[in-house]
This record gives structure tokens, sequence and C-alpha cells, in this order.
């Protein structure tokens, strides 16, 4: 008899959604999560624009979201600019907090997993579980046959002296000094005194220079003339900027196990957001009819190849900026996109532009040189554009 029938490896944002969506509309499944860490959801904070989801998906994740804004602003060196579009972020505190309310047992935090196969995981004790399915959503998007630009950063989380006066988040100001690529900050107003900061680089390398970037982080805060109270928590991270490649080998990696999250490219492949693919994936495994292994493995690696082909137009674009552009000039193009109409802004975010915003993107003066432009366009590819 199986132990479960089905058990979610890493207890992250991909995987947790799918248990708890689970637990909503089939609570007669016998799921369990599996956690090395001492939580579910890591250190992290996951954000999205309101228009990134569906009004049903708004619903049912809105139990997890611990922050909203009515509005958010850009800031780059001849462009500010307030957009009106809604803006949340879920915390992996109450990530956590939700997920073992509702999950009880079924969360299993601290448990260290040695191997996965599509029925049958070994723990770092030697126990063996089986079930119907296992589903991999740990670790970081394989390098082999994709070519990768980074997006990293360090965010720090402050309880200042006094007021911050923000009435929304800041998602890029990049009126910082540049270098090391593309750099903004990003800050979140949590409440009236408290703070994230997070310094971000769109950068060719994935290493960080964890002492300096927080050294930068106080200058910017002290900037603002914010007196920092206390630091009350810090993350990084190091997110995959997917510039080309063949999504099938990721697959192939696999040995049939399904994947979920950042192993399977399932994010946006511009903005590196993960919240609104993990929600889709979440609605998707829960309604599927079969559970098992190989029916699962097929679902889940037809809905990232799926995504991966309706996503070539941001490969091309990320192409652009990681190669046509001088690293510390790659501001300019994201200033250009930030002065396009509010609406094709939303839907870039929402990875659903239509083909006159994708002709709008394109069109007119680029800024980056013509030449390079039209070299990183027509950079090497996937052999194809349709997998099966």
């Amino acid at each position: 008899m199986n132990d479960a029938d089905l058990v979610l490896v890493g207890g992250g944002l991909a995987n947790g959604l799918i248990a708890w969506r689970l637990r909503q509309l089939r609570p007669d499944l016998r799921v369990l999560v599996l956690e090395a860490g001492p939580s579910a959801g890591g250190n992290h904070t996951w954000s999205f624009h309101a228009t990134d989801l569906e009004d049903a998906q708004q619903a049912w994740l809105a139990p997890l979201v611990a922050h909203r804004w009515a509005s958010h602003a850009v800031r780059f060196p001849a462009l500010q600019r307030h957009l009106r579009g809604g803006y949340a972020s879920i915390t992996s505190a109450r990530f956590d907090e939700v997920l073992r309310r509702d999950l009880g047992a079924s969360l299993r935090p601290g448990v260290r997993v040695l191997d996965v196969r599509p029925q049958e995981v070994t723990l770092d004790d030697g126990s063996t579980l089986r079930a119907g399915a296992v589903i991999d959503g740990r670790g970081r998007l394989p390098e082999a046959g994709i070519r990768l630009g980074w997006q990293k950063f360090i965010g720090r989380e402050f309880r200042l002296e006094g007021d911050h006066g923000l009435d929304g988040p800041v998602l890029m100001d990049a009126t910082v000094p540049q270098r090391d690529g593309y750099r903004f900050v990003y800050t979140l107003p949590l409440d009236a005194r408290t703070v994230l900061v997070e310094d971000t680089y769109y950068a060719d390398g994935a290493a960080l220079e964890p002492d300096r970037v927080r050294r930068d982080i106080d200058a910017y805060v002290q900037a603002q003339g914010w007196r920092t109270g206390e630091l009350l928590r810090e993350e990084q991270g190091v997110l995959p900027i997917v510039l080309d490649g063949d999504p099938r080998v990721l697959w192939d990696a696999a040995g049939g196990v399904p994947r979920t999250g950042l192993s399977a490219a399932l994010f946006h492949p511009t903005t590196g957001y993960s919240l609104p693919d993990a929600v889709r994936v979440a609605d998707l495994v829960a309604r599927l009819p079969d559970l098992r292994a190989g029916a699962l493995f097929a679902a889940l690696r037809g809905h990232a190849l799926a995504q991966w082909r309706d996503q070539a137009f941001f490969r091309l674009l990320n192409r652009m900026l990681f190669q046509a552009a001088v690293p510390t000039e790659r501001w300019r193009v994201m200033q250009r996109f930030y002065g396009l109409p509010e609406p094709l802004v939303a839907r870039f975010y929402a990875g659903r532009p239509t083909l006159a915003d994708k002709l709008r993107i394109v069109s007119g003066k680029p800024p980056v040189p013509l030449a390079a432009a039209l070299q990183a366009a027509l950079g090497r590819r996937a052999p194809t554009e349709s997998f099966t």
C-alpha cells in the first residue's frame, strides 16, 4: 500500500500551492509535502499585479496575501510614473502559517530527501515513501541546454524610526548608479514605518557581493531621508532570465519525475515573477482526473512546453536586453518600456501581450544600437519552436 496519493518534494511556492489547492478541492486525497527547511516557503516575498490572475484565482489565493496596494510607481532618470494597477505580496511567514494550519501533519518540515523517482522517495534516514506520484519542486533551473542571464538581489526589511511617506511600492528605481548590468532598487512599504528594500541587478553573472549590496541598500535608505531603527530580516535570491534554449532538455533529464516551479522553467521569462505560474499549475494539478505519475508527468510537461512556445517574444526581448545593450545602459530599455500605455504594461507583466502590443514594444527607434539589436534578435534559438 502506498504511503500517500501524492508526495511533493520541496515546500516552496509551487508545491505549497498545489498541496493547499488540493486540500480545498480534493480533501480526500492523501498528500504529503516534504520540506528540508524548518518552514514552508523559506525566506521569500512573492508579489504579483492584480491583472496577473483571474478573479477566481484571486479569490482562492486571498488568505495567503499579506499586503495589498492600489498603485505602484517606477523611477528612471528621464521618467517618473505612477501606475494605477493594484499590487500584492505574499510573505513566506504568512505562507507557512496558513499551510501549517490547513495542511496539518501533511506538511513535514525538516525532512531531507536523498533520491526522487516517479513513485518513490528515499529519505536521508534510509526510509522510503511510496505514492501514486511524486512531484519534484526543488532546486534551480538546470543550465544544460538553456542560455540564461540573471536577476539577483538582496532585500532588507527595516523598521524605521519615522514614517516612510510612501503610498505604494516603487517597483523600479533606476536613478541609482548603474553597474553589473541593469540595477534598480525595489521598495515595498509593508506598513507606515516598515519597508522592504531590495537592490536588484539584471546581470550576465550569478555572483552576488553581499557586503557591497548591503552597504548600497543602507546608503539608499539614508538618501531617502529614512532613519532605520531595526533590521527585521534579510532575503536574497538569484533568478534565471531565459535567453534561449530547448526546454525538452529539462524534461529529458527529469527521468519521468513530474516537475514544478523553477526546475520546470515555469516563471515569467523576463520579470522572473513566479507566483502567477504557480497559481495556474496548482489549478491544473487540482483538476486532473488522473494523478498517477505517468499522467501527471505528461500534463506538467505539456503545460510547460506550451508555456515556452507562448513566451518566444519574451525571450527575444531578453536577448535584446542582455546581448544588444551595454550593461550599464540597459536601464534605457526599461525606461522606454515604462513610457508605453499602462494597459500594455499590465498585459506584459501578465504574460499576455497582444500582437499590437508586441509591435508597439519593438517599433520606433530602439534604445540600443540597431545592428546589435538585430544580431541579438537573430541569435541562436532552439532547433524548433514546435515541441512534442
